[in-house]
């Protein structure tokens, strides 16, 4: 037992339940990876490299410092460990990291198509836009630099070109909730976009009002 036990126990929860409900594109791979900050300290706690989700258990989660030091856990991190590490240093307010390949929110990757403020709870939990972050390969410094140089919009979901989708959260439970709402977002839109009819996408002042909300500037937040 190590005192990170509790961070291990809820990362794997959380990666057994996105894998489960179809977020990781397959039910017997390893693909995606989730981690978790850990409080009080420049380190975080993520998925494994490698191993199927269901054959990992609460040893197999492995915690880096920010130097990128393996200082907890025996198997070799996910190859997607530096894209966490830079959204961390970039943004204080993310706490928690689920990188999917879930279906639908993936259409919009491959046809480089950002996803619009449709809704008020999208709008209020991941932002104005789901941007697009520019191809980069799997595991690659140039991938998380990508990353890196989208984080200044502050939304909380981003489309990796040809690749998938990232979701940030201050917990592991929004983390998910944030990677729900997207999908169900992208479902409808693509559905939308399929009837070649005008996209209604919410009004100005309501995605100002919800940016004002989420940054804790108004009174109704």
């Amino acid at each position: 037992m190590t005192g990170y036990t509790e961070y291990k126990d809820d990362v794997l929860r959380y990666a057994m339940w996105l894998s489960e409900n179809g977020y990781f594109g397959s039910l017997t791979g390893s693909g995606g990876n989730v981690s978790v900050r850990i409080e009080g300290e420049r380190a975080f706690a993520i998925t494994p490299s490698g191993i199927p989700y269901t054959k990992l258990d609460t040893h197999d989660i492995c915690i880096l410092d920010f130097g990128m030091n393996q200082i907890d856990g025996t198997q070799k991190p996910s190859m997607e460990s530096g894209m966490h590490h830079a959204v961390y240093e970039c943004r204080s307010d993310v706490h928690a990291i689920v990188h999917t390949h879930q279906p639908k929110a993936s259409i919009f990757s491959i046809i480089n198509r950002p996803i619009p403020a449709l809704f008020d709870e999208v709008c209020m939990n991941i932002g104005e836009t789901v941007d697009i972050v520019p191809y980069a390969l799997s595991g690659s410094r140039e991938l998380a630099d990508n990353v890196a140089a989208r984080l200044g919009n502050n939304c909380n979901c981003y489309i990796l070109q040809n690749h998938g989708v990232l979701c940030l959260g201050k917990t592991l439970e929004h983390a998910c909730l944030n990677a729900e709402l997207v999908e169900k977002t992208a479902t409808i839109y693509a559905d939308a976009l399929s009837t070649g009819q005008d996209i209604s996408t919410l009004p100005e002042d309501t995605i100002l009002l919800f940016k004002l909300i989420r940054d804790g500037k108004s009174d109704n937040g």
